[in-house]
């Protein structure tokens, strides 16, 4: 069944603990305390004040991108008992591990383009592995299934989410592969600067042009399914969601999911009541 135009457009985040969803102005937030209860809250999203620059390609795919970023200290503070995937997952082991392998490729391999993409394959590396390692990826699949089943089947469909599958093709995963690709070559074209100096500002430039072609890339894959390039992007996608960052969740886990989904309508809802009437 096709998605309905006419619902909300929504997005997620996997915690370690349950779910954030956040619709055009909310958020929305369930998840499991130490006592194993749910708690629930909401709150509206943080929004840049972006202008003309919301039209420029490259420069809104960044835009867009420190705006999901914002919601998470939102969420922080709206519901304090929430935590992030990261604090579950043994960060510092893996994340010594990446950049000890990294630093001894550039030594090891003599090509440029194989030492970024060695690099890049490494940078990814300790995001799979901890969440793989945390309860995070369980709530991922929560994410996915209970999104997918207000798309196809509205408020009523959310109660069906155990039927979704836990890959989606929106994941945050298909913004991977373009990243990967976008970052070796900015990164490439860094090493042929002159000074050391302009290399360290020529990298924060290429990191953020990267997050831009990455974002563009993602918006074209969803704008474009069929196309070679999009069919790419979602199977790299869909491989990284399949082989690291969900697992099938269970029922009381659904149940949270299902807490959050009715929370954010809730939200959304509220909020185009009050902007009516104002």
């Amino acid at each position: 069944m096709a998605a309905d135009s006419s619902r909300l457009r929504l997005g997620g985040m996997a915690l370690a603990n349950g779910l954030m969803v956040h619709g055009p102005s909310q958020w929305a937030a369930a998840v499991v305390d130490d006592h194993g209860r749910t708690i629930v809250a909401s709150g509206p999203r943080p929004q840049l004040a972006v202008g003309p620059l919301g039209r420029i390609p490259f420069a809104r795919g960044v835009l867009r991108m420190a705006e999901m970023l914002m919601v998470v200290p939102a969420v922080r503070t709206g519901v304090p008992e929430a935590r992030l995937a990261m604090e579950d997952a043994p960060v510092a082991p893996v994340m010594a591990g990446s950049m000890a392998a990294s630093a001894a490729s550039r030594y090891v391999l003599r090509s440029g383009l194989a030492q970024e993409a060695v690099a890049a394959v490494l940078g990814l590396a300790p995001s799979l592995l901890m969440m793989r390692a945390s309860d995070a990826s369980t709530w991922h699949a929560v994410e996915h299934k209970t999104i997918a089943a207000y798309e196809h089947g509205g408020e009523a469909g959310i109660a069906d989410n155990a039927a979704e599958p836990k890959e989606h093709m929106r994941c945050g995963s298909n913004l991977v592969l373009p990243l990967m690709l976008a970052t070796a070559a900015g990164n490439l074209a860094v090493r042929r600067l002159p000074s050391r100096r302009a290399r360290v500002a020529g990298r924060a430039v290429a990191l953020a042009a990267s997050i831009g072609a990455a974002v563009e890339a993602f918006a074209f894959a969803d704008r474009n399914p069929r196309h070679p390039v999009s069919r790419a992007i979602h199977w790299s996608g869909h491989a990284i969601q399949a082989g690291f960052v969900t697992r099938e969740p269970a029922e009381h886990q659904l149940a949270v999911g299902r807490a959050a989904m009715e929370e954010i309508l809730r939200a959304e809802g509220a909020a185009s009541a009050v902007e009516a009437q104002g």
